[in-house]
C-alpha cells in the first residue's frame, strides 16, 4: 500500500518551489526570445543596403505594381529617371526625362543607373474594317 502524505505544510512548500520553477521557465524563455529578437533584427538590418544618391543622378526605378504582363522575361525596372531632390528621411523625388512629370518615391526602390541604351520594345497593331 502507498503512502500518502496528508502533511499541509510540506505540500505547501512543494507546491510553491514548483511555482517558483514554472516562473523561472518562464523568465527564461522571455529572455531567450528577446535575444534572438535581437539577432533576427540585427541580421536584417545588415541586408539593407545603404546608398548614397545625389542630385542630378540617374536612376532606375522598381515596378512592384505592374502586373499586366506576368512572366519571367519582363523588366521590373523602368527609367532611367533623373534625382530632382534628396530629402534626409530617405524620400527622394525623380523627375521623368521625356515628359518632365516628378513624383517622390522610396530610396530602397531605385538603384544607380550605369549608363547604356535602353531596347524598347513597341508594337503597334493596325485595325481594319474587313
Amino acid at each position: 500500500m502507498k503512502f500518502l502524505n496528508f502533511d499541509q505544510q510540506l505540500a505547501g512548500e512543494k507546491r510553491i518551489t514548483e511555482l517558483h520553477q514554472l516562473d523561472e521557465l518562464r523568465l527564461q524563455a522571455y529572455n531567450s526570445s528577446e535575444i534572438y529578437k535581437e539577432r533576427i533584427k540585427r541580421y536584417h538590418d545588415n541586408k539593407i543596403v545603404k546608398r548614397n544618391f545625389e542630385a542630378g543622378q540617374q536612376v532606375l526605378l522598381f515596378n512592384s505594381r505592374l502586373k499586366l504582363f506576368p512572366g519571367k522575361l519582363k523588366s521590373k525596372w523602368s527609367g532611367p529617371f533623373i534625382i530632382k531632390c534628396v530629402n534626409p528621411s530617405g524620400a527622394i523625388e525623380l523627375e521623368n526625362t521625356t515628359s518632365k512629370r516628378h513624383w517622390i518615391v522610396n530610396g530602397q526602390r531605385i538603384k544607380p543607373y550605369l549608363g547604356g541604351d535602353i531596347q524598347r520594345l513597341i508594337a503597334t497593331i493596325q485595325l481594319c474594317d474587313p
